[in-house]
């Protein structure tokens, strides 16, 4: 049997991850944009239906954990595929570097108040994962106590999942090369220019030393209850489709049913 696009960008638990081998061009049987305009748009309206459903049985909360090198396209992912849920059932939440008060706690406590309650769904941009991937690479805190975390976050996730969240993380994988067409796409168009950032050219540098910090996150943090999808990324077309997929086959496993009334319709008269 062939394997299944989700089974094969699935890290498996303890899998040792080295992203050189995982192509950021990576389009599985795909050609190009035109052949899976279709599949995607179905995957977007069926995402509609089951976050309704879900919100309808207030059993269940889906948190979508972004991660990824700039430019790689986590705003664009969120606007195209999230883009037919209803607002009223989802949130995005950007995780940017710790305010006064959140330094002032331990470092999930702000994570834990973002997480989705049941019925709805939580997306976040940049994670927790930050504490063991920024930390590391700037040498915020000490080896010895970011080295920790990679099991706490998963005692936490573990945790979440078993009180009713369904969690699923995607890296959006591009290459070096393809960061630069992006970079310089935004300097040249004037409607793009206010995304550049002059920190991204700073953390590009260290590029390296991200991409090693990621393969220790996806080889250790890529659980039963929590895993990790490596999704290639140089083509946003696939992108898209992969993680519609990926989400709509998550959301299915669950099985979700409508609420069942206590009345009997029939005896029911609007008047």
């Amino acid at each position: 049997m062939a394997e299944s696009l989700t089974t094969r960008l699935r890290i498996r638990p303890r899998q040792r991850v080295k992203l050189a081998r995982h192509d950021p061009d990576f389009t599985g049987a795909f050609q190009g944009k035109a052949e899976v305009k279709s599949a995607t748009k179905k995957n977007v309206e069926r995402l509609f239906d089951l976050q309704y459903k879900m919100y309808a049985e207030n059993k269940h909360s889906l948190l979508v954990v972004l991660q990824a090198m700039d430019t790689a396209g986590k705003d664009g992912l969120i606007r195209h595929v999230m883009t037919g849920m209803n607002p009223q059932g989802c949130r995005v939440v950007p995780f940017k570097k710790p305010s006064e008060k959140e330094f002032d706690h331990e470092y999930l406590w702000r994570i834990h108040q973002a997480v989705p309650p049941k019925g709805e769904v939580g997306i976040f941009n940049r994670s927790h994962y930050e504490d063991v991937l920024v930390v590391r690479v700037h040498d915020l805190v000490p080896k010895s106590v970011w080295s920790k975390r990679f099991e706490q976050i998963n005692r936490f996730e573990h945790y979440l999942a078993e009180n009713g969240v369904t969690i699923v993380k995607f890296f959006l994988h591009i290459s070096k090369d393809e960061q630069k067409k992006r970079l310089e796409a935004r300097l040249k168009d004037p409607l793009k220019r206010w995304k550049f950032s002059v920190g991204d050219l700073a953390e590009r540098k260290h590029w390296n030393e991200y991409m090693l910090a990621y393969e220790e996150v996806l080889s250790k943090c890529s659980t039963p209850w929590a895993p990790w999808y490596v999704i290639p990324a140089n083509a946003k077309w696939f992108r898209n489709y992969a993680v519609s997929q990926i989400l709509v086959e998550t959301l299915n496993r669950l099985r979700m049913s409508w609420p069942k009334v206590t009345f009997d319709p029939k005896k029911i008269k609007v008047v």
